[in-house]
């Protein structure tokens, strides 16, 4: 059953049917009225104070050590030779640009671009049998999710700033207007930052004094 709000729109009603929902919106407006009437209300006692002061320390908690650790990773990253070149790319900050140089490692032990992206599982999968080779395939989804994921948090850091001049969001927003799926253009933008990625940072290192 398709769960919308009482807006719906006659673009929901066609989104519903793409996926396969049942559009009801009957069943919408009764979930959405049932919500409203859903507030939550506690006993202004001391134990339910208790609970709550316990349940707000506890997320200071959390939340601080999840800074140490990324202040932590920040300083450990910043020791590698590549830190500044990263850190400059554009969608990539101090919490990201960590978490790429750790997922990839040394890049001189990849022997081309294609290498990287290979491992990183955003390169175009090959579906060809004879004489026929199909042009457009999905991904081969293969080597590490993480460093997809973290590829992906890029992308979607870029799309939200929309840097113009940076040529990674650019390719981003062409495939955009192409009416190409989320999915589509945010892997060829990964593939795409991948490989400047690899570019620049083996070209860096290479340059470094032994």
């Amino acid at each position: 059953m398709c769960l919308l709000f009482i807006d719906s729109s006659n673009h929901y009603q066609k989104w519903c049917k793409r996926k396969k929902y049942n559009f009801s919106k009957a069943k919408a407006e009764e979930i959405y009225g049932a919500a409203k009437e859903l507030v939550p209300v506690l006993p202004k006692d001391d134990l339910t104070k208790l609970i709550l002061g316990q349940a707000v320390e506890q997320l200071n908690t959390a939340s601080k050590t999840v800074e140490e650790l990324r202040t932590l990773m920040n300083e450990t990253a910043a020791k590698l030779p590549e830190y500044p070149v990263v850190m400059e790319m554009k969608g990539v900050g101090s919490s990201l640009g960590p978490q790429l140089m750790a997922e990839i490692g040394d890049v001189t032990r990849f022997t081309h671009k294609r290498a990287i992206t290979a491992f990183a599982g955003v390169d175009p999968g090959v579906n060809e049998s004879g004489t026929y080779e199909q042009k457009s395939v999905p991904t081969t989804k293969r080597g590490s999710a993480v460093l997809r994921k973290t590829l992906f948090q890029v992308m979607d850091c870029l799309v939200k700033t929309k840097p113009m001049d940076d040529p990674v969001y650019a390719f981003i927003d062409k495939k955009r207007s192409q009416g190409k799926p989320y999915y589509v253009y945010m892997t060829a933008g990964a593939n795409k930052f991948l490989r400047i990625y690899y570019g620049k940072v083996k070209e860096y290192l290479l340059s470094l004094p032994e």
